[in-house]
């Protein structure tokens, strides 16, 4: 379907998500958020798709909600606002394929916050990432305040939210906010080898593994164990397991069909 400010573009069973906004720097309005909803909605079912890199067009990944939009608001306008943009980006999170950001510039507040809601951060040596909300007033409202602990540590992360403070590409790596910094140049082509790399592992194998890991994280360990163990049996039933370890066992690539 067409959007109108999102481009998508699928080759070898990788979507590129790109945010098309570069008059606003990919400010996130509700009509940019509401596509995104859509885009992720149609991608978690589409059997052509193995892994989504998200990306901004020009010189900015995201650098931030549409403040227009927010000052426009009341109380519980701002609530549902929040309740919203969480929604979309627990989506995000919780797709059963890898999401890969591709953060090519500014990454601010609700960009940053949709950094974080990806699977793994890949970032331009150039890119920035902060939550400024508190200069304006506010607090981060799509996630920052619980993705962003749980990512870098709680004091370095008050740190972050509290100051309002922008950090480059090698202090986010530093902090364990990135995973990946590359050049300018190479960041798409990084991006995409990731996503090559597991795209060509058992499609119900890596959806398990990103359950696993989002449900089980703030689960006491003997129950997070559990899950694990539930959800490793349940692969014993799938095509994918069979072929996967027959391949293995006769020395061959093996050929997954997500069964």
């Amino acid at each position: 379907m067409p959007y109108e400010f999102l481009t998508v573009e699928v080759v070898d069973r990788i979507a590129t998500v790109t945010i098309t906004r570069p008059d606003k720097l990919n400010a996130l309005n509700a009509r940019v958020l509401a596509e995104l909803d859509g885009v992720f909605t149609a991608l978690a079912t589409d059997r052509l798709v193995g892994a989504v890199i998200v990306t901004g067009a020009g010189r900015s990944f995201v650098a931030g909600a549409d403040i227009a939009e927010i000052a426009a608001n009341d109380a519980a306008g701002l609530e549902r606002l929040s309740a919203q943009g969480q929604a979309i980006f627990n989506r995000i999170e919780r797709l059963p394929k890898p999401v890969i950001a591709a953060v090519n510039g500014f990454a601010l507040g609700g960009g940053c916050e949709l950094a974080l809601a990806c699977h793994i951060r890949v970032a331009s040596e150039h890119a920035k990432f902060g939550l400024p909300e508190v200069k304006l007033g506010l607090i981060p409202g799509y996630g920052g305040t619980q993705r962003l602990p749980r990512l870098v540590g709680k004091g370095r992360a008050l740190q972050l939210i509290l100051t309002g403070e922008q950090i480059d590409a090698a202090e986010a790596y530093r902090i364990g906010l990135v995973d990946v910094v590359a050049t300018t140049a190479t960041l798409h082509d990084v991006a995409r080898s990731i996503a090559l790399q597991v795209s060509k592992n058992g499609p119900v194998a890596v959806a398990r593994a990103i359950e696993a890991v989002n449900d089980g994280f703030d689960r006491p360990a003997d129950d997070a164990m559990a899950l694990e163990a539930r959800l490793f049996g349940t692969l014993g039933a799938t095509k994918d397991m069979a072929e996967g370890t027959a391949a293995f066992l006769a020395k061959r690539p093996a050929q997954f069909s997500g069964e």
